[in-house]
């Protein structure tokens, strides 16, 4: 291929031989002496790759043409997956078995760098998208000003216009919404929930009144920025069901995508957290109060359960959800604010589940001066859970166990429990 000057790389075809997988669903490769993550490649491949942005430290960029292909490679299902394309899926062209192995080799490279950790990961399916599609049941779309829906393509502003999502769960598809007009709208967000309800969420553009259409939705909202989000039909709040337990959840607030992750992740955490009946559990960043659910019934009338949760609608959701179990109960504020205000000093278990960012030092250092026996650490983000156990680590913790779960097929996101144990 031909060279070009360092200064001007931008749409540069480079001939590279792709090496190890990197996190956040790009592949590493080296041209003179630069590092290169490439997308839509796969460790091994020799590809042609269009430089898509260039740093001081390293390039990006998409491969275009495929020279020699893994025995990986598959098609994507996806007609808007693709260099240029839809941004929402990293690994299409990767076979299901392909994507478990390099998000494994992700969460041990990641343990490997931040902790010190050699591990061997194993990514397990989660039921109820055995072909890596028709999991999402919550899919945010973007609309353009002549108000037509779409997804945004990689690292860019710009919208795909797709006819169907596959990784879509059918009930959201079902509601149509890349084949329907939203004038005046910003993005639209459908909901499908376990338990049946199906919401649309309408964001309009600034100073703008969005146009919805007639959708197949018991519930439509309109999400209103800082005033919050306002039912326009129907009932703000979805059932989402986990076993032989309903819990309301706001329609915009947070619920695990995959059908199926809540129960294996409410599983694993008490698997991983043993919680006796008598035992004192915190739940921080507790959401809707799935795991607090879980714990409750296991610690039994003898024991105790606190769920802190930050934002305002999940905490009511949480009691809501709680309301019959009189030894659990819910706190609103930040983790490390709550836990100095009501003087929690220690505790026999801990769960945290918290956002892609993780605990930060800070609340590492608080929970760990609690002196609970186990605490089980659930995470989207590998770097960030690496990051963090290596702190715990600090404080006299050990990493006793981790289970990772492919939550997010064709992506190159995966979930991550960690059971943390006092040395």
């Amino acid at each position: 291929m031909t060279d070009m000057k360092e200064a001007d790389m931008d749409g540069a075809r480079l001939e590279l031989t792709v090496d190890a997988v990197a996190n956040g669903g790009w592949c590493v490769a080296r041209h003179e002496g630069r590092v290169v993550f490439v997308r839509h490649a796969l460790p091994g491949e020799r590809v042609v790759a269009e430089v898509t942005e260039e740093t001081a430290r390293f390039l990006r960029a998409d491969a275009v043409e495929i020279l020699e292909p893994s025995p990986d490679r598959v098609t994507p299902p996806c007609p808007f997956a693709g260099p240029g394309r839809c941004g929402g899926c990293d690994w299409q062209h990767a076979s299901l078995e392909a994507q478990r192995r390099l998000k494994a080799d992700v969460v041990a490279e990641q343990f490997q760098r931040l902790a010190g950790l050699d591990l061997k990961v194993v990514v397990e399916e989660v039921p109820g998208a055995e072909d890596g599609l028709g999991w999402r049941t919550r899919v945010r779309f973007a609309v353009d000003r002549d108000g037509t829906a779409g997804l945004r393509r990689h690292r860019s502003h710009e919208i795909e216009h797709v006819t169907e999502c596959l990784i879509a769960h059918p009930a959201v598809e079902e509601v149509g919404a890349e084949r329907l007009a939203w004038p005046g709208a910003a993005s639209v967000e459908v909901v499908a929930a376990s338990g049946g309800d199906r919401a649309v969420i309408v964001e309009p553009v600034p100073h703008r009144r969005a146009a919805i259409p007639d959708v197949d939705a018991a519930a439509v909202l309109l999400d209103e920025g800082r005033r919050g989000t306002r039912a326009l039909r129907g009932r703000a709040s979805l059932t989402e069901r986990v076993g032989e337990r309903d819990f309301r959840v706001t329609a915009s607030g947070f619920w695990q995508v995959h059908p199926g992750a809540a129960e294996a992740l409410l599983g694993a955490v008490l698997d991983f957290g043993r919680p006796e009946p008598g035992e004192w559990a915190l739940d921080l960043y507790c959401g809707a109060g799935l795991f607090a659910a879980g714990l409750a019934e296991a610690v039994g009338p003898e024991g105790a359960v606190l769920g802190i949760e930050s934002e305002s609608q999940a905490a009511q959701d949480a009691r809501f959800n709680l309301r019959d179990l009189p030894q659990a109960q819910v706190e609103r504020g930040r983790v490390e604010e709550a836990l100095d205000r009501l003087r929690i000093e220690r505790a026999d278990l801990v769960v945290a589940d918290p956002p892609r960012a993780g605990l930060g030092r800070p609340v590492v250092e608080r929970v760990a001066g609690l002196e609970a026996s186990r605490v089980v650490y659930v995470s989207c983000d590998p770097a960030t859970l690496a990051r963090d156990v290596a702190w715990f680590g600090q404080k006299g913790y050990r990493l006793e166990d981790l289970r990772a779960f492919d939550q997010y097929p064709m992506t190159h996101h995966v979930e991550c429990v960690a059971l943390l144990v006092r040395d």
